[in-house]
């Protein structure tokens, strides 16, 4: 049996800045309470890993960020690297508490750019997914900013305005994206695009679609992340027999190698190198 690591995989450069921002800030504040507004990246070991440093994650399904916030009332907030909306940054500073900002340099990027055409009078078109905090902090800034998460949300958005703009999530997948591309240019032709798929995302998607006579694909990440999906949904879409996303190698069930010759071992852009080598030495070890 054949065993492949996909490169690029694992850790992209805004996860790596962000935990280095929280464990400084642990470093640099060893007598305050440390918060992170949400899960730092999509990835419940980074949560357990920053938690063992008395950081603790404020993650509830049923709380938004607001109420999360009604709880403290002292300490530092780290906002995740997923980008926030000014309405909880102020409310961090109205509370009197100090924060450290982990946004992903290419989610403020695209912000700044959504927030430019704002200003010269355009409705935004925001290929997104929904309940995302990437999405959410988008959304967020204004009323002119209409998430669409598929083609159906398109046949229901209704936008009067000649200037439209289109832009995206940065960890959407750049085929459908050119799919919905194409859908919104039908229905708005004259519509400005602006592709916000960062370079983590595209890179390892592409490195999937390069990927030759792979029988099984590994997919190691969080079932929270959003790009990790997304590379689930790409190896399924470049026609690999089997395509399973797991968290670690404890998830790896052995029938599933029966009569596989070729195993390719990708991850996603949160997802921690040590999970990743973990998964690639189980398989060795099964391959001997």
């Amino acid at each position: 049996m054949e065993i492949v690591k996909v490169i690029p995989s694992g850790y992209c450069k805004g996860v790596v800045n962000a935990i280095r921002l929280a464990k400084q800030t642990r470093t640099d504040n060893p007598d305050e309470k440390v918060y992170v507004l949400g899960m730092l990246v999509h990835n419940s070991y980074v949560s357990e890993e920053l938690s063992a440093l008395g950081i603790v994650t404020l993650d509830d399904s049923l709380k938004s960020k607001e109420e999360l916030l009604d709880e403290i009332d002292e300490g530092i907030i780290i906002f995740t690297a997923h980008g926030i909306s000014q309405k909880i940054k102020d409310k961090v500073i109205a509370k009197g508490l100090k924060y450290v900002d982990a946004s992903c340099v290419d989610v403020l990027k695209t912000q700044n750019i959504i927030k430019e055409k704002l200003k010269e009078g355009y409705d935004v078109i925001y290929f997104g997914k929904k309940k995302h905090p990437e999405a959410e902090a988008v959304i967020s800034i204004s009323d002119h900013i209409h998430l669409v998460t598929n083609e159906e949300d398109l046949k229901d958005l209704e936008i009067d305005n000649d200037k439209i703009f289109l832009t995206n999530q940065t960890t959407m997948s750049y085929l459908e994206l050119k799919d919905l591309i194409e859908k919104v240019k039908e229905k708005y032709p004259d519509t400005v695009v602006q592709k916000e798929i960062c370079n983590a995302t595209s890179s390892r998607q592409e490195a999937i679609y390069k990927l030759e006579n792979c029988d099984l694909l590994y997919v190691v990440g969080d079932v929270k992340s959003n790009n990790t999906n997304k590379l689930v949904e790409v190896g399924k879409r470049h026609g690999i027999k089997k395509v399973l996303l797991i968290q670690n190698y404890k998830d790896i069930n052995d029938e599933d190698l029966i009569g596989t010759d070729k195993v390719c071992v990708t991850a996603g852009a949160s997802t921690p190198p040590s999970l990743i080598k973990e998964v690639i030495d189980y398989l060795k070890e099964k391959n001997i």
